[in-house]
């Protein structure tokens, strides 16, 4: 899959609109945002989501979407994949290193690497399962956070990524669970090709899977989109109940 640098489209973005309705929590030694569903709407079988974001982390836009994943009955957790260091939702590529900054964050010594990353998801994992008594995870992973969707199985039973950045051929192939992956038309990270290669991957896996392609829309589309626009606004709503849909058979 995509392995190719970030570049503008990865900081385009809306800022939406809305209350988050969950709570910040402390998840070992990171940030998170628990939202919790209504008693009367939450999953019977304690499953749960471990919500992966993109760049910007634990943004109003991820928030909102998290809240979302509760109202549709499933206790979800973002967890700060940056590590308090998630760029600004009106950041500006223009100039921007971005290999120095995944290598060692705004400050040198805050990377956010493979192994960085592993380790905040891992304390996600350890949060939903001990704390909060998940017996069933799925993921969600928006760009940056799709990538460890993949290198968190086999903890994670159920996936889904929108606009996947990253992920590698052998990180995708160990990904033995039921994937969904929500594409843009227009997406030079993840590009025909690499969906096409994907496809012929996630063939191969003995697994259920998805691939939804959205016209009319660019990287970034299912958090960040401008919802003035038509086109957009379907696109973020529909990879939403893609996911939904998703997690309601195979999870």
């Amino acid at each position: 899959m995509a392995s190719l640098p970030p570049g503008e489209c990865c900081a385009r973005a809306v800022l939406h609109e809305g209350t988050p309705a969950g709570q910040p929590v402390k998840v070992g030694a990171y940030e998170g945002y628990l939202a919790v569903p209504e008693a009367s709407k939450a999953r019977s079988d304690n499953a749960a989501i471990l919500y992966l974001p993109d760049i910007f982390s634990l943004s109003q836009n991820a928030k909102l979407i998290a809240d979302q994943y509760a109202a549709a009955g499933y206790l979800t957790l973002i967890v700060d994949v940056m590590n308090g260091d998630a760029l600004p939702i009106d950041f500006n590529p223009e100039g921007f290193d971005f290999p120095k900054f995944l290598a060692g964050g705004s400050s040198g010594n805050n990377p956010h690497t493979p192994e960085a990353v592993d380790a905040v998801v891992q304390a996600g994992i350890k949060y939903l399962t001990e704390e909060k008594g998940a017996k069933k995870l799925g993921s969600v992973g928006y760009c940056f956070g799709a990538k460890y969707v993949a290198r968190a199985f086999p903890a994670i039973h159920c996936g889904y990524m929108a606009h996947p950045s990253w992920v590698s051929e052998e990180e995708l192939k160990a990904f033995k669970a039921p994937l969904s992956i929500a594409a843009a038309e227009d997406d030079f990270i993840f590009p025909t090709e690499l969906r096409h290669k994907s496809e012929e991957i996630l063939k191969t896996t003995g697994q259920p899977w998805q691939m939804s392609v959205y016209s009319g829309v660019q990287h970034g589309f299912a958090t960040r989109a401008d919802l003035s626009v038509k086109a957009a606004k379907w696109a973020k709503e529909q990879a939403f109940f893609q996911a939904v849909a998703w997690f309601n058979a195979w999870l």
